[in-house]
């Protein structure tokens, strides 16, 4: 291990050489990246039915940007349901060079959390190698942060999430992408790879998190990679079996989270009551349809997009000429290149991918901090915002204001959702706010909540003034939202309760608190959002 920790060390001062050189601009990456797409699917029936070849001559010979009207004018833009339908259903069926080259033999299951179909998203042989390359290049990016220790790169990585153990269909596996990808780790980083490989292969979530908890303090862990709220949990037991105080008292070398799927900074205090010494956070966002950005540098608030790694991105403007105000997407939308965008404005992601996505609608939206570097936030999702009545509240404004007013009143809110309520004539917004403490003022909560959230979105108090006459708020205890996920069967790391909860899943959550004594009288919850 101190010999691959060396070359480690090694990589990451020769990476950070390289990294100071100058680098093609995003346009110049992004362009080569979609010309190696073309070529790669040109033969596949996807790519002869449009003309892929016309649009790669256009791509090499044609003038700036001529290429990218033709791409957009030629390849619909697609969600889930319509390209699995005329495509990818074909793939799953074991037909080959439909999408992509070749017979996909991995697909990642994804229940977006607004739908309630199991997504089978492709994991090409393509996309795999894509994933570890930027996984690699994360790494590297270690190298920014002055104040690590040489031999933290001969410590252990601990890389909670979904069952290796995969799901055999005949003709294909299936099952999370964490498992997916953990069973494809390259053969040199497995000595550093924990829980390993038995325990991986557990499919009981609650069975991995008691063995990784038992054999916790026979490993040393320098990172721990996962979604906040399962790595959270997962540290809470090991704390509570072994009686200690934090952490750091069983690892003490550990440094580094990268962490992903949903934002951190609802679980920020809570978690860090759990260490003795301050963590350094790296976000990351890795979803079932490839490895799209990561935080690259210290003090960064934003992700850099990847765009010269087997993804080419679009941009879709998030506003009314785009969605209806359910989030749906409107036919011919405004679609823009890396270049095109600006900063501070929310955008809706389109994706081209190596797995066989195509103008792919992946249903997260994002915003722009720094365009020069391709540096974004996730704000959301196209269909988990509320627009009752014209508020655009989005979840990147929940998110903020629950982190705000939770440290104000001194709570730890791991997580919370939000449902759209008819009242009377005009609407209301029901919230459901998981707490750690027990002598929660409900009325207070609320009032603050709703102060914040005025202040955060100017829409937001224009429509509380007029259609928007009501806020509600159900305190909880965090027990019930997991408790929820495991009823389910979405238990684990590739899982995140929706902040936003629409039609038929309100009166299941409602159904649910009210069976298992977490309520007793709410308002009525109509579909209304």
């Amino acid at each position: 291990m101190a010999l691959v920790g060396s070359l480690l060390k090694k990589g990451i001062h020769i990476s950070n050489i390289v990294a100071n050189r100058r680098k093609a601009s995003l346009h110049i990456q992004q362009k080569k990246t979609l010309a190696k797409l073309l070529a790669k699917a040109r033969y596949t029936e996807f790519g002869e039915k449009y003309n892929f070849d016309e649009l790669l001559s256009s791509i090499l010979f044609s003038e700036k940007g001529a290429y990218y009207e033709l791409y957009k004018k030629t390849v619909p833009v697609y969600d889930y349901n319509k390209i699995f339908n005329e495509w990818w259903h074909r793939s799953l069926e074991g037909e080959k060079d439909i999408c992509w080259p070749g017979q996909i033999k991995y697909y990642a299951l994804s229940s977006g959390t607004s739908e309630a179909a199991t997504k089978h998203i492709p994991v090409t042989k393509a996309m795999s190698r894509a994933i570890q390359k930027t996984s690699i290049r994360q790494i590297l990016s270690l190298g920014h942060y002055k104040d690590l220790p040489n031999d933290l790169y001969e410590k252990g990585f601990l890389m909670l999430g979904g069952s290796t153990n995969l799901n055999n269909q005949d003709k294909h596996f299936e099952g999370d992408l964490s498992g997916i990808t953990a069973k494809q780790i390259p053969y040199w980083f497995r000595p550093y790879y924990k829980p390993g490989e038995k325990i991986a292969a557990q499919k009981d979530w609650g069975l991995k998190l008691e063995e990784i908890t038992k054999q916790a303090h026979e490993w040393d862990i320098g990172f721990i990679v996962g979604v906040p709220a399962w790595i959270q949990l997962l540290m809470e037991k090991i704390i509570a079996h072994y009686k200690v105080n934090t952490i750091h008292d069983i690892w003490p070398n550990l440094q580094v989270f990268a962490h992903g799927g949903v934002s951190f900074e609802p679980y920020r205090k809570g978690f860090e009551k759990l260490l003795a010494r301050p963590l350094i956070y790296i976000n990351t966002y890795l979803a079932s349809e490839g490895f799209i950005a990561y935080q690259t540098r210290p003090g960064s608030q934003g992700m850099e997009l990847v765009c010269d790694n087997g993804i080419f991105f679009e941009f879709i403007p998030f506003n009314e000429k785009n969605f209806d105000s359910e989030g749906t997407l409107l036919p011919d939308p405004e679609t823009l290149m890396v270049d095109q965008v600006e900063e501070g404005k929310e955008y809706a992601l389109l994706l081209s991918t190596c797995a066989g996505s195509w103008r792919y609608l992946i249903g997260d939206t994002v915003k722009f901090i720094d365009k020069s570097k391709g540096e974004i936030v996730i704000t959301g999702r196209t269909k988990h915002y509320l627009s009752l009545c014209g508020e655009h509240l989005s979840v990147d404004n929940m998110n903020k204001a629950v982190d705000l007013v939770s440290d104000e009143m001194g709570l730890t809110v791991k997580e919370f959702t939000v449902c759209g309520i008819e009242y009377g004539s005009m609407f209301a917004h029901h919230w459901y706010v998981g707490v750690e403490e027990t002598d929660v003022n409900a009325e207070e909560l609320k009032t603050k909540l709703d102060a914040k959230l005025a202040e955060l979105n100017d829409d937001y108090a224009v429509e509380r003034r007029h259609a928007l006459k009501e806020v509600f708020v159900t305190v909880l205890p965090n027990k019930a939202f997991y408790d929820w996920m495991n009823s389910k069967g979405k238990m684990g790391g590739q899982h995140k309760f929706p902040r936003v909860f629409k039609n038929f899943l309100m009166d299941d959550w409602k159904g649910f608190l009210e069976k298992n004594g977490y309520i007793k009288d709410e308002p009525s919850i109509n579909s209304g959002n």
